[in-house]
């Protein structure tokens, strides 16, 4: 049983999608990771601050530190998104397994994701529910609608696929309008001397379980709150529970439903963080427990990972018990420390236009990037037709900096992305399309719209 999150080029266990990102490989706003930076809007119920708040003396100074901070986007969150979508990318192209034990992305992002729904919740569920799939869904057709052109057109016939065919396999395409389940796509399409890798289909559609995860949570979101505000303790730790049974072979489950189970069960626990995250309970743990206990736990998921190593050893998304451990542990740390910050402090601030537009075009980066890294090979195989690159130093060059150029070649494919299908996040969000979105026009507007304001008065 296995998270699976793996490298771009990596083999992965039968039965089990290759490409996931964010796992991954996604982050974003201020609803929650679907909902674009300039939808930020006043905090329905503010989270208590978990940092010092004054609270005697008199005067000026003393009035303005008891103040309540006014409501709005948190920048420590959208700096983690933006991180975890980076730690996906560098995953997926490197496949350097490390990188699950020094950043677990995808518990990272789940925890946001159920920070913001609970903050959400505060108005009616259902509308909750449709505005999340409004925002989600768009952005999905449009890669379902590139991704299926290019399977048919590369000669695959789901009615015919011997893993998915027939009549199951029509049905199964309904996965690429709504991700209830995972949809199909074939194994291998195409021929190693082709354009693209004879399982390129797999690389990049397999990316699609993270949306089956997130819509499951959504779903379930609801029901998740009103059991964690009766019974938190028991609701934060039942999912870690669930993944001792499940995800150690304990109990098997087959198939797709087997996976889908796994991932709710390894990231329900993160998830529900989030709900604590929202309600102010991390913040009534003292930081020596939250701390000690978080490590304790990480400490248990490496050790319990040093005995079921997986194909790739440490990647800890092989390892579903020590995924759900670590995974919990790393985001009690970063949320019980979360210094909820409404501007980037310090040298940080240099990053606040590209923090602002990963987080603008979470769900956009999440779904194209790992097509466009293997778009980077056929462009950077034309690199060896160049005249001036025909010497044998030039060729050893090329093949030990390839991997190099790759990560340097598909952060302007990324960009080109943002600008080709990112303004479908706009209008899924009922906004006017903006091709980049990455702050700096949004204060002018706002300034301008200030000024006009004060003018009418």
């Amino acid at each position: 049983m296995t998270t699976h999150e793996y490298p771009v080029g990596a083999t992965p266990p039968l039965g089990i999608p290759k490409a996931a990102v964010p796992r991954p490989y996604p982050g974003a706003a201020s609803d929650d990771w679907l909902r674009p930076q300039s939808e930020a809007g006043p905090d329905p119920a503010p989270r208590p601050e978990t940092g010092p708040v004054a609270t005697t003396g008199t005067g000026p100074d003393s009035a303005q530190q008891s103040a309540p901070r006014r409501p709005g986007r948190d920048r420590y969150l959208d700096l983690l998104r933006s991180i975890a979508l980076v730690r996906v990318v560098v995953y997926h192209l490197f496949g350097w397994a490390w990188l699950s034990v020094l950043f677990p992305s995808m518990g990272v992002m789940f925890a946001l994701a159920g920070s913001l729904m609970a903050r959400s919740l505060s108005r009616p569920p259902l509308s909750v529910i449709r505005g999340r799939l409004r925002r989600l869904l768009p952005p999905l057709w449009a890669f379902s609608a590139v991704a299926l052109t290019m399977m048919f057109a590369g000669g695959w016939n789901p009615v015919k696929d011997p893993d998915q065919g027939g009549t199951w396999g029509l049905i199964d395409l309904l996965n690429y309008i709504v991700p209830i389940g995972a949809p199909p796509f074939p194994w291998h399409l195409g021929s190693e001397s082709g354009l693209l890798e004879s399982d390129w289909a797999d690389q990049g559609a397999g990316v699609l379980w993270y949306l089956r995860a997130y819509l499951w949570f959504v779903v379930a979101s609801p029901l998740l709150l009103w059991a964690f505000r009766r019974v938190p303790w028991a609701t934060l730790l039942a999912p870690l529970a669930l993944t001792a049974v499940v995800g150690t072979g304990l109990v098997t489950i087959p198939g797709e439903t087997g996976n889908a189970i796994t991932d709710f069960t390894v990231y329900g626990g993160c998830w529900v963080l989030g709900f604590a995250h929202h309600e102010g309970m991390l913040a009534k743990v003292p930081r020596y427990i939250a701390v000690s206990c978080s490590t304790l736990l990480m400490a248990f998921a490496l050790w319990w990972a040093s005995g079921h190593l997986g194909p790739d050893g440490w990647d800890l998304n092989d390892i579903p018990l020590a995924d759900a451990m670590w995974s919990f542990g790393f985001v009690v740390i970063l949320l019980h420390y979360s210094p909820s910050w409404q501007q980037l402090p310090g040298r940080l601030t240099k990053w606040d236009k590209l923090i602002t537009l990963s987080n603008n075009r979470a769900v956009t980066i999440y779904l194209w990037h790992n097509m466009l890294i293997m778009a980077t090979v056929p462009i950077l195989d034309q690199a060896y037709n160049l005249p001036f690159l025909q010497s044998d130093l030039a060729v050893a060059t090329l093949d030990k900096t390839y991997t190099l150029m790759m990560f340097v070649l598909v952060w302007p494919l990324i960009g080109l992305a943002i600008l080709a299908f990112g303004w479908i996040e706009d209008i899924a969000a009922k906004r006017g399309p903006r091709l980049w979105p990455n702050g700096s026009g949004g204060r002018r507007s706002n300034s301008r719209s200030a000024r006009g304001r004060r003018a009418k008065v």
